[in-house]
């Protein structure tokens, strides 16, 4: 197991437990609305929210051919689920990188953030930008894509 599905995996089965301790004491509705706040919680902090991941030099070469921006990202960030969620049908459009899942893009991270592996780092025309706004990475999308 990667360290991706840690977090939706803990919330699932702390979810489980306290829903289960619920179940015995005589309140099922509650146990099953509690369920299912934590296997949604698991879901939006889990890697199948985002676009298929794809390694960093692969993602460069690809972003040399089309001018789409590299987007590199690592599951249970906030600010990455953010940016996703806010560029919409958009998202697919980008190129996604898992720095979890690949060192040479948390490489690339890193050289970004002054060693930190600070995300979401969108590179857009070779250059890297911090947490922008989902907006202005919207605009860098290439029409033609």
């Amino acid at each position: 197991m990667t360290r991706t599905w840690i977090l939706p995996i803990l919330l699932v089965l702390c979810g489980s437990v306290v829903a289960t301790g619920l179940v015995f004491s005589g309140s099922p509705g509650e146990a099953a609305a509690l369920l299912l706040v934590f296997v949604l919680l698991a879901s939006v902090n889990s890697p199948l929210v985002f676009p298929r991941s794809i390694g960093a030099l692969e993602a460069q070469r690809r972003s040399a051919v089309d001018g789409r921006p590299v987007v590199y990202w690592r599951a249970g960030c906030t600010y990455c689920l953010r940016l996703r969620i806010r560029l919409g049908r958009s998202a697919r459009e980008l190129h996604w990188v898992n720095i979890w899942h690949d060192p040479a893009g948390a490489a690339v991270v890193r050289a970004a953030n002054e060693g930190n592996e600070t995300v979401p780092t969108v590179v857009v025309a070779g250059q890297p930008h911090t947490n922008p706004d989902p907006e202005w990475v919207r605009e860098r999308v290439s029409p033609s894509a």
